[in-house]
Order: structure tokens, then sequence, then C-alpha cells
């Protein structure tokens, strides 16, 4: 009866572990990345060095909220297409002060209408949705200069 128990214990956390999700992290891929090293800042526009995001989308920014990522807004946003793109520019709604932080990241425009569709489908996710390569998702923390 013991082995019994301890063979349904050991069963169960396994299937378990089969079925968590890896973590998720923030990053660059090796199709998809953002360069965040030189951008600029004047006023309410941020222009980034480089983007490359495999198939068209958006270089999105979202600000922050009490401490913490607000991915349920956008602050700004602009269209890149297939490839690599230099000098994206950005105009964010409000110039925010020096230090404000902001995740920048890449959207695809997964329903190629030329568009960016942030329009939720479930709590988490929208139509036009984060890159991802694997579980690192492309975007970064970005402090305002």
């Amino acid at each position: 009866m013991k082995n019994w128990a301890l063979m349904l214990a050991v069963s169960a956390n396994i299937a378990i572990a089969e079925t968590e999700a890896p973590a998720m992290s923030m990053g660059n891929g090796d199709n998809n990345w953002i360069v965040t090293e030189g951008a600029t800042r004047e006023g309410s526009n941020f222009v980034f060095p480089k983007v490359r995001i495999a198939g068209a989308g958006w270089l999105v920014m979202h600000p922050f909220k009490d401490g913490k990522p607000n991915g349920k807004v956008v602050a700004g946003y602009a269209g890149v297409p297939d490839g690599v793109s230099e000098n994206v520019s950005i105009t964010v709604d409000q110039a925010p002060t020096a230090g404000a932080p902001y995740i920048v990241m890449l959207h695809s425009d997964a329903n190629q209408n030329g568009r960016f569709d942030f329009v939720f489908v479930s709590e988490r996710e929208v139509v036009d949705a984060a890159v991802f390569e694997g579980s690192t998702m492309i975007g970064h923390v970005y402090v305002t200069p």
C-alpha cells in the first residue's frame, strides 16, 4: 500500500512539472531584437537605433504604473516592416520626466492588416500579440534620459 501511494504521489508531481510553463523572460532573440543602447529622446519623441522583426509589426512603448509595467496601456508605437529598421521613432502621448521607465517591446501584425490592433481577446492577450522567441518576450525596460 505504501509503494502505491508513493508511486501515485511521484506520478502526480511529474505530471504537474511537465505541464508547468517555462518561466518567461525579456530580452532579445536571434531573429527579433531591439537596440536600446544609444536611443535618444527629445520631448515626447524617442528614437531607437535598430530594430529587427521577423514579419511586419510594431515597436511599442508601455508605461509603468505604481512601479510596475502597465501592459494594458500603450504610450506610443511605430510600425516596423519585416527585417531590420534603423532610427525607429515613437512619439508618446505625454512627455515623460527623466528617469521614467517604459517597456519597449515588439508586437506582431498578427492579422496582417497594417493597423496596430491593441484589442484584448482575453485578459492577457491582444490581437497584435507580443513577439516571443521561445519563452523570451522581445522587450526591454527602458528608462528615459
